[in-house]
């Protein structure tokens, strides 16, 4: 069964606020309609595509799951928006396209350790989504 690319749409929630005050990377956090419509083969991870936002068009690099960092007991759906610099998502629309998948979601060391990934996973994304063209 083919599940990339996968599209969805949806509105932005508040999340645990962790991504941009204590990891450097705001989320816009998708409300459960987005969770509950996930395909059943799309695993838990770090995923990028594109995303459009107040009709803008961006790269994005978005977890799926429950960050296991923090052991959370909620799957989310979290969306970074490379180079977004537009303040809070909160209540706001936003459309994606999952088009690629960068590596499992796990636990590390120390948040020093999960900042670098995450700063990895944005170059990756961001490499990843110019390869693929414009989308």
């Amino acid at each position: 069964m083919q599940i990339l690319p996968y599209h969805f749409e949806g509105e932005v929630v508040r999340g645990f606020g962790r991504g941009g005050k204590e990891l450097g990377c705001p989320t816009a956090n998708m409300d459960d309609t987005v969770i509950e419509n996930l395909p059943e083969g799309l695993k838990v991870g770090v995923y990028y595509g594109k995303a459009t936002f107040k009709g803008n068009t961006y790269s994005m690099a978005m977890s799926v799951g429950w960050n296991p960092q923090y052991h959370n007991e909620k799957k989310t759906v979290e969306v970074h928006l490379i180079d977004y610099a537009g303040g809070d998502f909160y209540g706001k629309r936003l459309s994606a396209v999952i088009v690629g998948y960068i590596r499992d979601m796990r636990s590390f060391a120390s948040l020093e350790e999960l900042k670098t990934a995450i700063a990895k996973d944005i170059e990756i994304a961001r490499r990843g989504t110019t390869e693929q063209g414009k989308l």
